[in-house]
C-alpha cells in the first residue's frame, strides 16, 4: 500500500557567508539568479510528479 503525503514542512536557514555549493567568485545577483532558478526548476519538477500520481 503506498504512502500519500498530504503536508510537508520545510525548515531552513539563510546565512550570507556560510558554506555553499555557489562559486565564491560569482556577483551576489548571479547567486541569486542560479538560487532562484534553481528553485523555480525544482517546482517545476515537484508538480511534474504530483501529476504523475
Amino acid at each position: 500500500m503506498p504512502i500519500e503525503i498530504k503536508e510537508l514542512h520545510i525548515k531552513i536557514n539563510v546565512n550570507g557567508n556560510e558554506q555553499s555549493n555557489i562559486s565564491q567568485n560569482k556577483k551576489p545577483e548571479d547567486k541569486m539568479d542560479h538560487f532562484i532558478k534553481a528553485c523555480v526548476e525544482e517546482v517545476f519538477n515537484i508538480e511534474s510528479r504530483k501529476k504523475e500520481r
